[in-house]
């Protein structure tokens, strides 16, 4: 099934986001920091959420640096189509970009779409699978050479992904491979609520036979580490529980009793402060109200669910692990309003000034 993406309601706090002196501080360690965008299958929504996304006020007052990996074709094409008022600057290396510039799209042009009618909108094809693939492929050897500091990642399709032969799950799993990095791990993060995943692309049938106390007292090293690297000395984090009510004492269960809690007891035992098992219906809350700096999610619905409830366009995901911060949106495609001048930009302006803040301080692991 292909995924796509609700239908666009920009929320009034976003219309009215402009960003404080103190809030542009937070972007002062970046300005040093190069960051490349990936266009995402250009199919699908990318293009035009990059387009508007590089006009939004909040992108223009931080002042962030940064350019997109994509083919400027499409760009220009859906530039006019929807009337976005940005200048297209093509460039051949990325430090063409080093100082922000507003009205100005930067782009490092991958010319594999010259001629528009080879791509059809809104379809799953292997030429924009292979598109999304090479655009990847490019951010994360320029990362590798030093060239950029970070990453914001466009939405892609798998079943396109698929169609041109790459051989990976999603967007993770292939910038983990590409990178060289042993593990990684992603985290939600909307305001306050940071959620980590303990299984993500398993079905529900799997990430029950994946719930191991080894394996969840790693997975909460691996959020102690993350929080680290980031700069939280200290972070207090809790575990979600599996079971209605953490079991209610064995009543609903007995997952809490055989698996989570001789987990969390070793988690502790290691020097890490995490809570836990806290019921699911109530530790996301606690969360937004900031008495936890993370919380691990035990399988990919109870966390994205969570966060995506509470804000779908404000919600951005971090991926940890890399020798790179990566961001990205927490939306697909949107193969059904491709094109057509309908996408939220919301998500990825988030992505983006989410990778501005966390580049300055994130220290590989």
């Amino acid at each position: 099934m292909i995924p796509v993406c609700p239908r666009p309601v920009i929320s009034s706090r976003f219309q009215k986001t402009t960003l404080t002196k103190t809030a542009l501080k937070d972007y002062s360690t970046s300005y040093m920091m190069l960051i490349a965008v990936t266009m995402g299958d250009p199919a699908g929504i990318g293009p035009e959420i990059v387009l508007k996304a590089s006009v939004m006020p909040a992108i223009i007052e931080s002042k962030i640096p940064f350019f997109v990996i994509g083919d400027v074709e499409v760009l220009k094409h859906l530039r006019d189509k929807f009337q976005v008022k940005v200048k297209i600057a093509p460039i051949a290396e990325p430090r063409e970009a080093k100082h922000a510039s507003p009205g100005v799209l930067y782009v490092l042009d991958q010319e594999m779409i010259k001629d528009l009618s080879i791509l059809v909108p809104g379809k799953v094809s292997s030429l924009a699978g292979k598109c999304a693939g090479s655009y990847i492929a490019r951010a994360v050897n320029l990362n590798l050479s030093g060239d950029i500091q970070a990453l914001v990642t466009g939405p892609i399709n798998k079943e396109a992904i698929h169609a041109a032969g790459i051989p990976f799950k999603g967007h993770t799993e292939m910038l983990a491979d590409l990178s060289g990095a042993a593990q990684s791990m992603t985290m939600f993060q909307v305001d306050k609520l940071r959620i980590f995943f303990h299984t993500r692309h398993v079905s529900l049938k799997d990430a029950l036979r994946l719930v191991s106390a080894k394996e969840i007292t790693k997975s909460i090293q691996m959020a102690h580490q993350c929080m680290q690297s980031i700069g939280q000395r200290k972070p207090v984090l809790a575990l979600a529980a599996f079971n209605p009510h953490a079991s209610d004492g064995g009543l609903f269960g007995d997952e809490e009793a055989l698996i989570l809690e001789p987990a969390l007891k070793a988690a502790r035992a290691l020097g890490i402060d995490v809570k836990g098992p806290v019921p699911a219906d109530s530790v996301f809350h606690q969360g937004l109200e900031g008495i936890y700096d993370g919380i691990v999610s035990l399988y990919h619905d109870q966390g994205h669910i969570a966060a995506k409830t509470y804000d779908f366009y404000r919600t951005v995901s971090v991926t940890f692990g890399l020798p790179y911060i990566r961001t990205s949106v927490d939306h697909g495609t949107a193969f059904d309003i491709a094109w057509k001048g309908k996408a939220n930009p919301l998500s990825m302006v988030e992505a983006i000034l989410a990778c501005g803040k966390l580049a300055g301080k994130y220290k590989p692991f």
